[in-house]
């Protein structure tokens, strides 16, 4: 059977997707991942779902989807009701498009739309109804969160046909540049990691359309690795990370993030300058995967006989004295120095009507600069790690007794503003290339 649209919930207890009802028809499916075994729930409307429909996993159980038609999306609440479903309608938007954010451990949801000629970032869940949090002059594409509170959100702009990725602060509402590495080059950012402060981009900037990676916080470069250029041939395709591995703060290069190359599957860390490639599981639903806490990846897959299920990939750290199927590079490739452009001006139809600046306050400990400092350290501010969360491992996998009652819904939670600092603990600042060089 076929599934698209898998999302993960960001604490690893739920997945939603669309499932493969035949002759074009789809409907909404839950993956338990919490519990001692993990098991779907099917979620059929009254009438089939389009494919391009979006689901989203709550950390309470619930699904929430989004519905398209001409002009209008509508979004709902869904939960298994023992033979049915059970749908609370939130409301709707109007636009070109509209699209739902990826997932926040505090339960909210969020929603980016677009039209004439200007996008607007929606809350849809955990407040007060709809709520229009910031408007951003142009198309609006991507969504990447800064934070893990729900504050500071990345998206890449597109105006005068040059893509750009800016950063929106939903408290104020206010847009500054991020990623802006050359003038007339197409910059994305694909994912972060608030914890390290490792960011995953897309730019046509080094000549030719390449991924690269720097570090959210200041004067760090972008740098762009000779083993993550695109693989040709059959048995290649497009490099694209899929997750990055938490916890691991203020260490940027040592994160580990899962790479999808065609239908197979890699891992690599900024320093070490190789792939490492992982054992993919027959039916992977390739570019979907969930790391835990505990710094254990798993890559869900569906296949005969085994209609859902997860797995890991590898009993050990990969980069052994015989790491699987390594890639290895001479050095890692530097670009040619290019000065930022400079930062927009003052955002026009911004939400709470405030200027662009060049850089945004930050009120996450975790977003502090971890750029070495070129002159002597200054003493370290101390800050308190929160404890890990637990991971959420599925086991053995078996078919799921239909659900026989709604479960209580968790209280919505309310949408507060977050306390502002004294003083700025990171800012966000737009990236440069890596000047030229061999090695680290």
């Amino acid at each position: 059977m076929r599934r698209t649209g898998f999302s993960v919930a960001a604490d690893g207890s739920y997945a939603a997707c669309l499932a493969d009802a035949g002759a074009g028809a789809w409907y909404p499916e839950r993956w338990t991942l919490g519990g001692p075994e993990p098991y779907t729930v099917a979620l059929p409307g009254n009438q089939p779902e389009e494919a391009d429909t979006q689901v989203l996993p709550l950390p309470d159980g619930r699904v929430l989807i989004r519905r398209g038609s001409p002009g209008r999306h509508d979004i709902a609440l869904l939960y298994p009701t023992g033979p049915g479903t059970g749908e609370v309608p939130v409301g709707f938007l109007h636009g070109e498009e509209v699209r739902l954010l990826p997932p926040l451990a505090t339960g909210s949801a969020y929603a980016v739309g677009y039209a004439d000629g200007t996008s607007t970032v929606w809350l849809v869940h955990g407040g007060q109804g709809l709520e229009r949090l910031a408007r951003v002059e142009g198309r609006c594409t991507g969504g990447v969160w800064l934070d893990r509170g729900g504050r500071t959100l990345a998206l890449d702009r597109e105006v005068d046909g040059r893509v750009k990725t800016v950063a929106v602060d939903l408290v104020t509402g206010g847009v500054s540049a991020l990623l802006q590495l050359t003038a007339d080059s197409d910059d994305r950012l694909l994912m972060a990691d608030p914890d390290s402060g490792l960011l995953l981009v897309r730019s046509d900037a080094p000549g030719t359309e390449r991924l690269g990676w720097g570090v959210l916080g200041g004067g760090r470069p972008v740098r762009f690795p000779a083993c993550l250029r695109d693989v040709p041939g059959p048995e290649g395709g497009r490099v694209e990370p899929v997750a990055v591995q938490p916890g691991r703060p203020l260490a940027p290069e040592s994160c580990a993030v899962l790479l999808r190359i065609g239908t197979r599957s890699a891992l690599w860390r900024p320093a070490a300058r190789r792939l490492a490639s992982l054992p993919t599981p027959p039916g992977w639903l390739a570019g979907s995967a969930w790391w835990s806490r505990r710094d254990t990846l798993r890559l869900p897959f569906a296949r005969a006989g085994e209609p859902y299920g997860g797995r890991e990939p590898w009993g050990r750290e990969p980069w052994g004295p015989e790491p699987y199927g390594v890639r290895d590079v001479a050095a890692e490739e530097f670009l040619p120095y290019v000065r930022p452009v400079a930062a927009d001006g003052p955002a026009r139809g911004s939400a709470a009507g405030t200027a662009a600046t060049a850089r945004v306050d930050m009120t996450s400990r975790q977003l502090i600069d971890v750029t070495p400092p070129l002159s002597p350290p200054a003493p370290a501010r101390a800050a308190t790690v929160p404890p890990p969360a637990p991971a959420a491992g599925p086991g053995a996998t078996r078919e799921a007794p239909r659900e026989t009652s709604r479960p209580a819904p968790a209280p919505a939670p309310e949408q507060a503003e977050p306390a502002l600092p004294k003083g700025p603990l990171g800012r966000v600042v737009p990236l440069q290339q890596a000047p030229l060089a061999v090695g680290a």
